[in-house]
């Protein structure tokens, strides 16, 4: 990535901060950055703090003389490979939407004939406004891609949809965006298996978790951000796949491993799914209703096992296979079992009883391997999916 570059625009609000971080983690990935900075941005970050971590000069003004001889505003339009808006605001997204160009941030977005990554940030009800959600709809349609915004708590005291995407998320994108040769999984294919199954046991009810799909889904973008081809076979969940990505989307868990066994051969596969162990061996075709004779009757049968078929010897089976164990007690003891009796090469365990964990946005894990134990602090859990995608990165290199 030596020789990418990124053009960070940073528009005005308090999530302007985080535009700081982003910059720290391209620069740490070897991409180069070259900021501009908005005068609403400059009420919140300075431009000497950002132009430290961009490691750059930082452009404000569209009609400094100085700047103009040095880079004029159309080269700079198109000096990078990627322009990512961080913070996006409702004020960004309308200009240029509207095609406007009255400052150097909107003039750039005009000129330039580079993608567009914008990450918005605003409160709620400036997001969900007809105006706003006509400005994202016209973006979408000229090419513009967008990450977030999440839903949660707010600067403003309201909570919703419009945070801005944390800066690792953005990150992740971009690199997703930015591909090329230089990652170091290009050329590889990786097999990622992600949130619930839903066993079926009449036309209404399943049987199923309480698996988000987060991890899965973010160790997914993670490897793609390395340029990984990466083929994610999702049960239901309520996310987008990450960019760059393949999903394929199943429900139950046969559906799931057909679906594995039709992505082979691949260099790796990462099985996070939480997969039921059981399903019912017959599905009412009607939904069942209660009766004085009481409650049925339902036999459940054993589901296949997708990480230990996965884990077979063959021709077809994954240089590095990496299984999850979501346990509750003995966590360790549990890993290492599993790692023993399913064949594969690399367990990844979390405790599940832990606050904040199952469902949520963190997570503290144990890698296991043949050769030992290595612990890992609580992280978000895009923090620990970069982290096992780098890992697995150095395995299959």
């Amino acid at each position: 990535m030596s020789e990418r570059r990124v053009l960070l625009i940073v528009g005005g609000g308090v999530a302007a901060y985080k535009a700081l971080e982003l910059a720290r983690l391209f620069r740490k990935a070897g991409v180069g950055v070259r900021p501009i900075l908005t005068a609403a941005g400059a009420e919140f970050v300075t431009p000497l703090s950002l132009a430290a971590l961009c490691e750059d000069k930082v452009y404000q003004d569209l009609f400094s003389l100085t700047d103009e001889a040095q880079m004029g505003h159309i080269e700079l339009s198109r000096s990078a490979d990627l322009i990512v808006v961080s913070p996006a605001t409702a004020d960004l997204m309308a200009k240029a939407a509207a095609g406007l160009a009255g400052d150097l941030a909107s003039t750039t977005l005009l000129a330039t004939d580079k993608p567009v990554l914008m990450a918005p940030a605003m409160n709620v009800r400036m997001w969900l406004h007809p105006a706003t959600q006509r400005n994202l709809a016209r973006l979408k349609a000229d090419g513009v891609a967008f990450v977030g915004p999440d839903e949660g708590a707010m600067a403003c005291g309201e909570f919703g949809p419009g945070r801005m995407a944390e800066p690792d998320a953005i990150f992740e994108a971009a690199m997703a965006r930015l591909g090329g040769p230089a990652g170091p999984l290009a050329g590889k294919h990786v097999l990622i298996t992600a949130g619930p199954t839903a066993e079926p046991i009449d036309p209404v009810r399943v049987i199923t978790n309480r698996s988000s799909g987060k991890q899965g889904y973010a160790i997914a973008g993670a490897l793609a951000a390395l340029g990984a081809r990466v083929t994610l076979v999702s049960g239901p969940v309520a996310l987008a796949a990450p960019p760059g990505v393949t999903r394929i989307d199943v429900e139950t868990a046969v559906e799931m491993l057909a679906a594995c066994k039709s992505a082979l051969p691949a260099d790796a596969a990462v099985c996070v799914a939480a997969v039921a162990d059981w399903r019912a061996d017959e599905v009412f075709k009607v939904k069942m209703k209660k009766s004085h004779e009481g409650p049925p009757t339902i036999r459940l049968v054993e589901n296949p096992d997708i990480l230990a078929t996965l884990s077979a010897r063959g021709a077809k089976r994954p240089k590095l296979v990496v299984g999850f164990a979501a346990e509750t007690s003995d966590l360790e003891a549990q890993a290492k079992a599993k790692l023993k009796k399913k064949g594969c090469d690399w367990i990844v365990a979390n405790d599940v009883s832990a606050d904040g964990i199952m469902g949520g946005d963190e997570n503290e894990v144990l890698l296991v391997d043949p050769q030992g134990t290595d612990r890992w602090p609580r992280a978000s859990k895009t923090e620990i999916a970069r982290r096992l995608a780098q890992r697995i990165a150095e395995d299959l290199a």
